[in-house]
């Protein structure tokens, strides 16, 4: 069936059946994504329980009109706009933002999907665990987008990615029927994974309002030490090396650029210096250990095994100096931003490759163009931010007519080694042809067949992943 738009009429029928709070949103923050590249429409509504986002996607399901989740719009690949065709209701998750019970004995949180991710974290904390998602947009990401995106983050070498740390979920399907998953169960062996369907499907299967979320311990000791590297070489046989070592405490470990630093003194963002020369390569690790544990000693263990792999480190003294240090990483995508990327790109590679890919990718962006690249990411699971930037003196809008070129350059060699174009940050409307062109094709085909079945009307977040 073909979609229609969200008229005056069809908002009049909505607020027949949902109270008026759910209309009070102001749309205008709804409708554009964080980097600018999109300007959405749609009609916000703002649901308060799991039954009135039931009502509000019933009617729009047998109007034939789409319905857009909207979670923390933190989404980089647009999934959380849309900005052609039908006018789409925008389902604002923004009221849903209630942590249902913990259950500390159990290490779960039962949560709205609403809920805030530093909100979660903080409860986690007072109950004495660990919610170990964490990310740069944590103040204002939500959980339910967080699982329809599956998201990664700085912790995924030892805890995963968002599906492994989520239980169950509550989703409305197309048609508003309400699937109450939300088990606590860490076995269940009853047919087929319908939460891990549904995460990592950007909302284009059904609509996450709730989720019981797997806690972990916290860890009572944790260190954090910045090495200087060689080469992204020495970066991955270090990281063997501190499997080695450590074991499985390794919760971070982090690859700069020397380009990242540079950045941030371009863009006169203030940071605590770590070396008196600004290093070519740096590693960033974070370790956490039970009680009675000493991680800074393994760390200066690990240093002293590392020889040649390191030449120089800081193993931070006090919390301030390792907040110093995570600042560093945590400020670089802004110094991006400030910058101004000719193309941005989210991809993973074997981790052995990962060396091979940033040895060659700059060559055959020569070939397009003089650029400078800020590479830098999660080296401890394979996931490297691969930016490309305009020289000084010149700005992205020079390169724009370049853009897709160099995307493809950078997309064409991933693929070639194995490696994915989105790594954590999903699929939405920005990567749908790079999914049709690199994906394999009984992929598709399965994936088509799944959301053809369970939204035959197509309503569900609709251009978002596949192309509709």
């Amino acid at each position: 069936m073909e979609l229609r738009s969200a008229t005056s009429e069809f908002v009049d029928q909505l607020k027949a059946v949902l109270p008026a709070a759910a209309f009070a949103a102001d749309p205008a923050g709804f409708l554009q994504e964080p980097r600018g590249r999109w300007a959405g429409q749609g009609v916000v509504v703002s649901p308060d329980s799991v039954e009135e986002v039931s009502a509000l996607v019933a009617a729009c399901h047998g109007a034939c009109v789409p319905v857009v989740p909207y979670s923390g719009g933190t989404g980089l690949v647009g999934g959380q706009v849309s900005a052609g065709g039908a006018v789409p209701v925008v389902l604002s998750l923004g009221r849903l933002g209630r942590i249902r019970r913990v259950y500390a004995d159990e290490n779960v949180m039962e949560v709205d999907a609403g809920a805030i991710l530093a909100d979660v974290q903080q409860r986690a904390a007072d109950a004495g665990r660990l919610f170990p998602l964490s990310l740069a947009s944590e103040g204002s990401a939500r959980i339910g987008g967080l699982l329809a995106t599956n998201a990664g983050g700085l912790n995924v070498i030892r805890y995963g990615n968002a599906r492994a740390q989520c239980l169950g979920l509550e989703v409305v399907l197309a048609d508003g029927t309400i699937w109450n998953g939300m088990s606590r169960l860490r076995k269940d062996n009853t047919g087929y994974d319908l939460r891990d369907l549904m995460i990592g499907s950007e909302g284009t299967l059904g609509v996450i309002t709730g989720a019981s979320l797997r806690l972990m311990p916290r860890p009572a000791e944790e260190a954090t030490a910045m090495f200087v590297v060689p080469s992204p070489a020495a970066a991955v046989h270090l990281l063997g090396l501190a499997g080695d070592v450590l074991g499985e405490t390794i919760s971070g470990f982090e690859l700069i650029h020397r380009q990242g630093f540079d950045f941030l003194d371009e863009a006169k963002l203030s940071y605590h210096a770590p070396f008196a020369q600004t290093p070519e390569w740096s590693v960033l690790m974070k370790v956490g250990m039970g009680q009675g544990q000493a991680p800074e000693a393994a760390l200066t263990t690990l240093f002293e095994a590392a020889g040649d792999l390191v030449s120089d480190g800081i193993i931070a003294q006090s919390q301030a100096q390792a907040d110093e240090l995570w600042a560093i990483r945590e400020m670089i995508p802004e110094g991006n931003r400030r910058i101004g990327s000719v193309s941005s790109h989210d991809i993973s590679v074997p981790i052995s490759a990962v060396p091979d890919f940033i040895d060659r990718a700059p060559g055959l962006l020569a070939q397009i163009d003089d650029f400078r690249i800020n590479c830098f990411g999660h080296l401890g699971d394979g996931n490297l931010h691969y930016n490309v930037f305009p020289q000084p003196g010149r700005s992205r809008a020079d390169h724009e007519h370049q853009r897709d070129a160099v995307k493809a350059c950078v997309h064409d060699l991933v693929h070639e080694m194995g490696g994915s174009v989105s790594a954590e940050h999903g699929v939405g409307r920005l990567k749908v042809a790079d999914l049709e062109k690199y994906a394999d094709a009984a992929k598709l085909a399965m994936m088509r067949a799944i959301k053809q079945a369970l939204d035959p009307r197509g309503i569900l977040n609709p251009g978002a992943v596949l192309r509709g």
